[in-house]
Formats: structure tokens, C-alpha cells, sequence
């Protein structure tokens, strides 16, 4: 008799159901987030015929957690249900929509019994047997590479998460300091530039910024890292800050003042965590045997390479063909075919950091690839417009790196942008 396991999760206590391959329940019960609970969770599984050589599957709404963390040490199968998905499911046990934790739980493990067959023994009955998996079990990634999905995940929340606080912090000195924007708009990083925020720090208001004397700046410049052009800029900040300008009344200017030292302080310890856990992911990814694969190919960095590996892992049955992993990634289109009507278009169900990072890869390798370089603009000039033709090249370059991962070879510009073949 195959079981099957489905647990609704929640962030307080998780609702757990066994049922058996012709649908009846066998047990059911509610454990909380805590060791003791996960123990009995176990014995619960291990009282209904789970072991080593044939652990029952189990399904979730969540691929993260203790609780999946604690099940993914053995070598059984989890089903990460999408969420939506299962609503959908549990529309076809009634009509009412009715909703109840227990119920979810029953939803769940009903899912992987009609629909992921892979658990089924081979001697099964034929009509309790799909044809095909409907819902994949997590991959089996090793614990480098899910270290690094978690490092290169955190290090892209904190890059956006910098940006917010950058344009809070502009919003409000356009309001009452713009000469700061003024002085850091042409530079890289604008105001998150070590030395924007050092003058800032020492001048947070006009009439502060005006009275600051040359050597200031220079000083500021100078603790920021600069190395050049460091007296030229500091005359150039110096005058910005001297120049007639409206005014707020002097004390609304020292309030906003006050607010703009809150916001630098916010913006200080973005820039460090951004900094931090880049160096960190870095030191994570090289270690990674396919690194060297990675960043052979145009246009990927450490970083880059980091959000890729780190989304695609290392599990290389995951994909069976690049087709599998351009739907994964959203850059294969999706077509609706309904009567007459037929319909090409982008993907919106998708793993978003992957197809992100995947467009900023397809940018960078126009300037790092001649072949990447014509197919865009081949694309451009049959029609496409700019996301377009980008999300088409990093179609094709991610069909690249799946093929380059399994064969262990690095990229070959000459294999992946063949020369046109010579007219007759």
C-alpha cells in the first residue's frame, strides 16, 4: 500500500494528513513549529511504513523552512505545491469553498497521489497510474549550492533594498538640499557613493554646507577612498554649496536635516550589508566546481554567476532538456491556442531572480560577445523591441550554459554563434 503526506504550512503550527493510494485517510493530526513536533511527525510517517529504502512523499506549499529542512534529510521526495495551484485542486472536492486547515492538508496529499506517479511501484494498478508527473519534487541540491542561492538571494534584497532607502533620501533633499543631488548626479552611484555620504554626513543642511571650509571636503574625499581629482571636485562641491538657492525656513532646513542623518545612517548600513554579502557570496560560488563553467560565458560576473547557479542548483536531473529550465526561467515563450485564435507571448509564471539576473546578463554580453552582439541586433532589425530581443538572447545563452553544464565545458563563442554559412 503506497501513503501519501500532505502538510498545510503555516508560520505557527502545520496541519498534517496521510492518505492511502485509493484516497482514504489515514491519520491526521496538528503540530506545531518545534522540535518535539517535527519528532512526532516522523514517528507518525514512520508508523505508517516510511524507511529508508521507501520514504513517503510528502507535499507542501512551501519550498523554505525548519520543516522542510528537517524532511529534506532523508532521501524522500517534496513536492512544493504552488499555492494557487492547490486552491484550484481543492475546488474539485466541492463547490461550497469551504476552507479548513485539515482540508488543505487532504488537498495536498490527494495532489501527489493523482498527479506525481513517480512514487508508484511498478506492479500498481494501471488505472491508479497517470501517464506523466504533474509536480516535481525538490531538487536534490548539495548544501554549497543552496548556501548559495541563500547568500546571492540576499545579497540581490539588499542591493534593492539600498536603492529604496537612496530614494527616500533623494526625495526628501530635493526638497530642501538639491545641491547635494546636484554635485553626485553624474557619478556612479550617485548617492550611494562612500564619498556623497561622507559629505553629507558633515553637512546635512545649506546652511551647514555652505560654511564648510576647502579642506572638508577634501578631507571627506580623501576617507571615502578617493585617489584622484580629489581638490578638483572638492573646489567643484565646495562652490555647488555656496551658490544662491531657495531656502526653507531655518527651522523646518534643521529638521529635514535631522531626517536626512536618519535616512544616511539607514543608507550606511545598506551599503555595508551589500558589501558584505557580496564578498560572502563570492567566497561561496568559487567554490562551486561549476564556477569556472559559469563565468567563462559573456557577461557574467561573481555576482551574476552566483544568482544563476544559485537558482538553477546543482541537480542535474532537474532539467532534462534546456527547454525545461528556458520555461523555468521565463524566457521560452508560452502559447494559448483556443479555436482560431493563437497567442505567443511572454511568461508571467516564472522564478523571477532567475529570469532578473538573466536579463542583465543578455545586456552585459553585447559588449563581451560579438556572436551575442549580432544575434540582438539581428533580432532588432526583424522587428523586436529591446526586452524583446533581450529576453530572446538570454533564450538562447541559457540553452548555452545547460548544455556547457552537463557536457563540463566552458562556453565556445564559435559553437554557440556559428558564422552564417557562405552563399552558394
Amino acid at each position: 500500500m503506497d501513503v501519501f503526506c500532505g502538510i498545510d504550512w503555516a508560520e505557527g503550527h502545520h496541519g498534517v494528513t496521510l492518505v492511502d493510494d485509493t484516497g482514504t485517510l489515514l491519520a491526521k493530526c496538528r503540530i506545531n513549529d518545534d522540535l518535539d513536533c517535527y519528532r512526532l511527525l516522523l514517528d507518525l510517517l514512520v508508523g505508517h511504513g516510511d524507511t529508508v529504502e521507501t520514504p513517503i512523499p510528502v507535499a507542501i506549499r512551501t519550498s523554505r523552512g525548519l520543516l522542510n529542512a528537517m524532511l529534506r534529510q532523508s532521501p524522500r521526495k517534496i513536492y512544493a505545491v504552488n499555492p494557487m495551484a492547490a486552491s484550484r485542486y481543492r475546488d474539485r472536492h466541492g463547490a461550497s469553498r469551504k476552507k479548513s486547515d485539515p482540508g488543505d492538508a487532504l488537498v495536498l496529499a490527494n495532489i501527489i497521489r493523482t498527479d506525481a506517479p513517480t512514487h508508484r511501484r511498478t506492479d500498481a494498478p494501471t488505472h491508479r497510474r497517470t501517464d506523466a508527473p504533474m509536480h516535481r519534487p525538490l531538487p536534490a541540491d548539495t548544501d554549497l549550492v543552496q548556501a548559495v542561492a541563500v547568500l546571492a538571494r540576499a545579497q540581490q534584497d539588499a542591493v534593492w533594498n539600498r536603492q529604496q532607502v537612496a530614494n527616500q533620501l533623494r526625495s526628501l533633499l530635493r526638497e530642501y538640499f538639491p545641491a547635494v543631488i546636484v554635485a553626485f548626479r553624474d557619478k556612479p552611484g550617485t548617492l550611494t557613493r562612500p564619498d556623497a555620504r561622507r559629505i553629507l554626513a558633515v553637512a546635512p543642511t545649506p546652511a551647514l554646507a555652505a560654511g564648510l571650509q576647502m579642506w572638508k571636503p577634501t578631507a571627506m574625499l580623501r576617507r571615502a577612498g578617493r585617489r584622484r581629482g580629489i581638490e578638483t571636485d572638492a573646489e567643484r562641491i565646495q562652490q555647488l554649496f555656496r551658490e544662491e538657492a531657495p531656502r526653507q525656513l531655518p527651522l523646518v532646513e534643521d529638521a529635514m536635516g535631522t531626517q536626512a542623518r536618519a535616512l544616511l545612517l539607514q543608507l550606511d548600513a545598506a551599503c555595508e550589508a551589500v558589501d558584505d554579502l557580496a564578498r560572502a557570496t563570492e567566497e561561496a560560488f568559487r567554490a562551486r566546481p561549476d564556477a569556472a563553467i559559469t563565468l567563462s560565458f559573456p557577461g557574467i560576473g561573481t555576482q551574476a554567476g552566483a544568482r544563476i547557479l544559485g537558482e538553477i542548483g546543482d541537480d542535474r536531473s532537474r532539467f532534462a532538456t534546456d527547454g525545461g529550465l528556458k520555461a523555468y526561467a521565463g524566457s521560452a515563450p508560452i502559447t494559448q491556442a483556443s479555436g482560431k485564435r493563437h497567442y505567443g507571448g511572454r511568461r508571467f509564471v516564472k522564478n523571477n531572480q532567475l529570469n532578473h539576473v538573466g536579463h542583465l546578463w543578455a545586456f552585459a554580453s553585447l559588449s563581451g560577445s560579438a556572436g551575442a552582439d549580432s544575434h540582438y541586433r539581428r533580432r532588432r532589425a526583424g522587428g523586436d523591441w529591446h526586452m524583446q530581443a533581450l529576453r530572446h538572447l538570454f533564450n538562447r545563452m541559457l540553452g548555452r550554459l545547460h548544455h556547457c553544464l552537463l557536457a563540463r565545458a566552458p562556453f565556445d563563442e564559435a559553437v554557440a554563434f556559428p558564422p552564417p554559412a557562405a552563399a552558394g
